[in-house]
């Protein structure tokens, strides 16, 4: 019975271990760019925010909008969640292409992911109690004008 019972576990241990649902997600140019694609146009920016770090092969680093004089925050606004999806935009968009050999990054996609910080900036200021929201939404489109500007429009 003894031998049954470890046989029993070996083989059933062997199962867990090579079976697909332990393996984790798996990863190809197809699925790769529609996860990118989810995380950047289709995911609700809390629930990004809460993914983040979710599949380590891609980029989750950030620099938080890096802006030398004021940062990703103010009195009136703050863009650090924006500031996180864009940076994963750039970076897993050059990710793709670097890995897999496909166009992914260029002035098409780049304008895209630049349109969704935006986006996202400005459903922030709209958060934000309607005195700050004018100026808010100033700094948002000074966010990204610089965005546009760095990047060669």
């Amino acid at each position: 019975m003894r031998h049954v019972l470890r046989v029993f576990v070996a083989v059933t241990t062997v199962l867990t271990v090579a079976s697909p649902a332990s393996a984790g997600p798996v990863h190809s140019a197809t699925n790769d760019r529609a996860f990118v694609e989810q995380m950047l146009y289709a995911t609700p920016i809390a629930r990004f925010v809460a993914s983040v770090g979710s599949d380590t092969w891609f980029d989750w680093s950030t620099d938080f909008c890096s802006a030398p004089l004021v940062g990703n925050t103010g009195r009136s606004f703050n863009f650090t969640e924006p500031c996180r999806r864009h940076d994963f935009g750039y970076r897993n968009l050059r990710l793709l292409e670097r890995h897999y050999g496909i166009d992914y990054w260029n002035a098409t996609e780049r304008r895209r992911v630049d349109q969704q910080f935006l986006a996202d900036m400005k459903r922030h200021c709209w958060s934000r109690p309607w005195y700050d929201e004018p100026t808010c939404l100033a700094w948002a489109a000074t966010f990204y004008s610089a965005v546009r500007l760095v990047g060669g429009n």
